[in-house]
């Protein structure tokens, strides 16, 4: 499913037009991004959390010449499934 089929699938649902169910669904991408931005979480009892995880530092390898290179730390976002969610797919 893409962006397009989901604002349908949730107009559908909510009984809204496109247009209103296309910004509800940036809203809420936004108000994740913020609060990820800020390390916060974002938990949707019975669909699951957003959280920003970090990547600890470590050495590669550059496929091409086969040098060894340094990769710096980061932060990444995860999902964990909630109980909800992880038995609606079972």
């Amino acid at each position: 499913m893409n962006k397009a089929e989901l604002i349908d699938a949730v107009a559908g649902a909510a009984d809204l037009s496109k247009a209103d169910a296309a910004r509800c669904i940036d809203a809420v991408v936004e108000v994740i991004k913020k609060a990820l931005k800020k390390n916060d979480s974002v938990t949707l009892v019975g669909f699951g959390t957003f959280q920003v995880r970090k990547r600890a530092a470590r050495t590669g390898r550059n496929p091409r010449t086969g040098e060894t290179i340094k990769i710096k730390a980061t932060k990444i976002p995860g999902f964990k499934a909630g109980k909800g969610l992880k038995d609606a797919v079972n």
